[in-house]
């Protein structure tokens, strides 16, 4: 018998394994997988609101330490800039720099070009069927 389980793994590691084969050129730019999950983060939040360490911690679920030693590295490699915030001179916002903007803009690119190339193998009612079968088992996980 076949698991479901066992299948959404190994296919959630052929995706992570192929999405880091694409990305394997840009990594050589000297930041981790977790500085470019947080620029992502920053840069879309960021359309909506200041955002400063404490929702780096929160967000990816990392201690106060792991976070500091993670943005000051950031900061010392031209990723992002801390500003001061008027109302609260111990905070300081996380403000993308334009090389960050970049890296994140080819990141997406390279991603958005991958899930074409998966979505092509698959008809349209097989996409429709796959999203309306993921959101079953969602919602299944998520009431357990």
């Amino acid at each position: 018998m076949q698991s479901i389980g066992f299948e959404i793994k190994s296919v959630s590691n052929l995706i992570m394994r192929n999405i880091d084969n694409k990305l394997a050129k840009i990594h050589d730019r000297g930041y981790t997988k977790i500085q470019s999950w947080i620029i992502g983060y920053v840069n879309d939040e960021s359309k909506k609101r200041d955002i400063f360490q404490k929702d780096i911690e929160k967000e990816f679920k990392i201690r106060r330490s792991t976070a500091t030693g993670i943005l000051q590295l950031m900061e010392k490699n031209g990723y992002l800039k801390r500003y001061p915030v008027a109302h609260d001179a111990r905070l300081k916002k996380l403000v993308l720099t334009q090389k960050a903007i970049d890296l994140n803009e080819e990141i997406h690119s390279n991603i958005m070009e991958f899930e074409k190339e998966l979505s092509d193998c698959l008809t349209k009612e097989e996409l429709e069927t796959f999203f309306k079968i993921t959101e079953k088992l969602k919602k299944k996980l998520e009431n357990n």
